[in-house]
């Protein structure tokens, strides 16, 4: 019997779950090995860069950290 799923559910609880995998993998390399470096053209790198260019162009909207990491 098939299940309905909620995308857009599925979709909100995975993206809390990657930020928060990605926060504390970030956090224990540079913990690591201090000061690092993204390649460019690195899908990191690339997000970085579209964050800048979203920073310039309009007042960055600051969340409170349970609007984030869903704590």
């Amino acid at each position: 019997m098939a299940q309905a799923t909620d995308f857009d559910e599925l979709t909100k609880v995975l993206e809390t779950l990657v930020r928060k995998v990605m926060r504390e993998e970030l956090a224990n390399f540079a913990r690591e090995n201090g000061l690092f470096y993204l390649s460019p053209g690195s899908p990191l790198y690339e997000d970085m860069e579209k964050i800048l260019e979203r920073k310039v162009k309009e007042q960055p909207k600051l969340y409170q950290r349970d609007e984030v990491w869903g704590e």
